[in-house]
């Protein structure tokens, strides 16, 4: 069973907020199959095409029959913990700072045997437990025994707490709060135990459904935020900059037609203001501010969140200029990411399909609802991923993506969604 998180002490102002130490990081290329699974929250080994056999740790051959057919495959994670140690001291400064912590051997039911971080609520070996594979504050996948049984309390772990970016006890910034996806977000993350929630809003003179009501709920706090104008994202980060943990960027533009159905470049040019150059403010003003507080004690800064689309991936036509706004932000965000990195700030994407909203009345079901996104982004801090691809036309759209690119543009092209 596990122990329940207390609500983490107010930090003393004259303390010096240390500086982050990273787990170690080296892998070679191979290797980094494993963490391109774990960034998408799948646990996968290198699996023979010829013979079988699958492998542990990565290799460029196979063990048993040395061909190099070797193919990332995702695993179940069963297995048995054949023994246990508890790590006292440590020559590397990320974990001599966190010790003790616990190691464990476990033989998988598909055959290999992995060292894994134990959990706090595995019993002593021998046992059964669920592997899984998680990115560590260095952006590199790790594997995590689990019992097998998950039970309450499970992401309060300290060890896990490293792995992810729960929102619970943190506090968080979603920068447009009048949408419908971006007021399902807020009540998700106070569901999920955040601790304040502050909700941007662009124009205060507008009245938009359901604001008045989420504001007046205890924690959230409505701030002034515009991120098409640098001074307003500026001073808002003047004022709440070195308190914020999280960064959920739902603000957004979005407008239907592609190039020819309409004249001149003023709609696109908005769309840009928004989706890109806002995101690129926002990560001016508020990145800097995120990385020095990396290693702030139990609630340090954790995470940065970008709604996208899944039209980021391969272009829409019938949505031409907002789905090469947001290839844009996709292409920023992965920057951003490489930059937040080294402080351990983790850089989640998310790439819905289309979203019950009033830009999609005529676009037939499946769509996404507000709800069903929020809990999505919710579950993905929880887990620790940096990629999320939610609803089944997302989940449609990346397939095909990863089949064959090519071919799912000439689908786009001919009509097809």
């Amino acid at each position: 069973m596990s122990i329940p998180m207390p609500r983490p002490a107010r930090k003393n102002p004259i303390l010096r907020t240390p500086q982050i130490n990273l787990p170690p990081s080296a892998r070679g290329r191979v290797a980094l199959g494993l963490t391109a699974a774990a960034a998408e929250g799948r646990f996968e080994l290198q699996a023979c095409e010829d013979c079988g056999a699958v492998q542990y740790p990565p290799r460029e051959a196979c063990l048993r029959c040395v061909s190099a057919r070797l193919r990332w495959r995702q695993q179940t994670g069963s297995g048995q913990l054949l023994a246990e140690t508890t790590l006292d001291h440590s020559n590397d400064l990320y974990f001599r700072e966190r010790l003790p912590w616990r190691l464990g051997m476990v033989q998988l039911d598909e055959g290999p045997s992995v060292m894994v971080h134990l959990h706090s609520a595995v019993g002593a070996a021998p046992t059964r437990v669920r592997v899984g594979a998680r990115i560590d504050r260095a952006g590199q996948a790790v594997l995590i025994g689990f019992p097998e049984k998950a039970s309450e309390h499970m992401e309060d772990d300290k060890m896990l707490r490293e792995m992810t970016s729960n929102p619970r006890f943190r506090k968080v910034l979603v920068t447009d709060g009048k949408t419908p996806v971006g007021q399902a977000v807020v009540h998700a993350l106070r569901k999920a135990g955040a601790d304040l929630v502050w909700v941007g809003h662009a124009e205060p003179w507008k009245k938009a459904p359901g604001l008045a009501e989420l504001t007046a709920l205890p924690s959230i706090s409505l701030v002034p935020l515009d991120l098409s104008d640098e001074r307003s994202v500026m001073e808002l980060a003047g004022q709440i900059g070195g308190k914020v943990d999280i960064v959920i960027n739902t603000a957004e533009l979005h407008r239907g037609f592609g190039i020819a159905a309409r004249r001149g470049t003023d709609v696109a040019k908005a769309e840009m203001e928004i989706n890109y150059f806002g995101l690129l403010r926002l990560a001016q003003a508020f990145g800097p501010a995120l990385r020095g507080r990396s290693a702030d004690g139990a609630t340090h800064a954790c995470a940065w969140v970008n709604v996208l689309s899944i039209y980021a991936l391969a272009n829409y036509p019938a949505q031409g200029t907002f789905s090469a706004s947001k290839a844009a932000a996709l292409s920023l965000s992965q920057c951003l990411r490489a930059e937040m990195r080294p402080a351990g700030v983790r850089v989640v994407n998310v790439f819905p399909g289309p979203v019950d909203d009033e830009w999609n009345q005529n676009m037939p079901p499946p769509k996404l609802s507000p709800a069903a996104l929020a809990s999505a982004i919710v579950k993905a801090l929880q887990d620790g991923v940096e990629d999320v691809y939610p609803g089944d036309i997302a989940q449609e759209w990346l397939a095909r993506w990863r089949d064959n690119p090519k071919v799912l543009e000439r689908e786009l092209a001919a009509g097809g969604s």
